[in-house]
């Protein structure tokens, strides 16, 4: 059986407040021990400790990131987190304002077995270089 909304609601708040806390490990602890991200149709990046070098890197290029959830969809064991992120890239030191959204596969205990996440990598590095 699925997470119930409310459910899914605080698993949101939960990982939001997991991004905004600048732990790699906060993030990867929402993943299930053999879960998985893959963004933008990239290579997949396994494991806990994979997520959190995921983590890690956003961390480093957006050292001020800060984000947020847009809202939620919840389909059974799938569920839509919807976000937007904002900050200054670590070298141009430019704004970004990011708008994305990862799809999840959830277990029975609400990890996430798998996520792809997407976001506009066009849009992304036109406002690094401040276009």
């Amino acid at each position: 059986m699925g997470l119930s909304l409310a459910q899914a609601q605080a698993l949101a708040v939960d990982y939001t407040a997991a991004w905004n806390s600048r732990s790699a490990g906060a993030v990867a602890a929402f993943f299930a021990p053999d879960g998985s991200i893959i963004i933008n149709r990239g290579a997949p990046w396994a494991g806990r400790a994979g997520v959190a070098a995921m983590a890690d890197g956003f961390y480093a290029d957006v050292p001020d990131l800060s984000l947020i959830c847009d809202g939620i969809r919840l389909l059974g064991d799938h569920m839509v987190y919807l976000w937007t992120f904002t900050g200054h890239h670590s070298g141009t030191k430019n704004a970004l304002t990011i708008r994305g959204c990862e799809e999840w596969d959830l277990d029975a205990e609400g990890q996430i077995v798998l996520s792809r996440g997407w976001f506009d990598a066009g849009d992304y590095a036109r406002q690094v270089a401040g276009g």
